[in-house]
């Protein structure tokens, strides 16, 4: 799984000069996504699919984030009412397996995937600025990083994300 890094650019000539700069030091074309409100042409930049435009990892993540708590209750539940049934001791392992597991995962997910989403940079589409999204190696986002501050001070950086490339999102 990739980190997705996003930047914001104020117009798409700045966005242009760092997606060509990133081309020379070795990031492909095809891991920038540059997005930007309806009036803003992109022309000459790496588009988005329709998958990263609506964010499709974000929906996913919510589901798995949904289907985890889901769990975790229904395990909660079943502890309940095993214990008001007073069945026997070792089986009330299954249901507290299934929420340490459940909190384990949830707890592993917060502390180590990053989740910015799309739908955080509304605003600064309003006002007519350009997101690029460029999708590295988690071995390659500070030097990514470092190249972007010292070689185009213009890009705000807007945070990390994650991305499959499996998903194509």
């Amino acid at each position: 799984m990739k980190r997705r890094l996003y930047y914001l650019l104020p117009e798409t000539s700045h966005a242009a000069r760092l997606v060509k700069d990133l081309n020379i030091n070795g990031v492909k074309s095809r891991h920038m996504h540059a997005v930007a409100n309806n009036k803003t042409a992109l022309s000459d930049l790496p588009l988005t699919n329709i998958r990263q435009r609506k964010d499709l990892g974000k929906k996913i993540e919510n589901q798995l984030w949904d289907a985890d708590l889901m769990l975790f209750f229904l395990a909660l539940l079943s502890l309940f009412l095993m214990a008001i049934q007073q069945v026997p001791g070792w089986t009330l392992i299954i249901p507290i397996s299934i929420m340490a597991l459940t909190y384990a995962l949830g707890n592993y997910f917060i502390q180590h995937i990053p989740n910015v989403h799309l739908d955080e940079f509304c605003n600064a589409m309003k006002h007519h600025e350009i997101i690029l999204m460029i999708d590295v190696p988690r071995n390659d986002i500070w030097d990514v990083q470092q190249f972007i501050k010292h070689h185009h001070p213009e890009a705000v950086t807007g945070g990390i994300g994650w991305t499959s490339e499996a998903l194509k999102i």
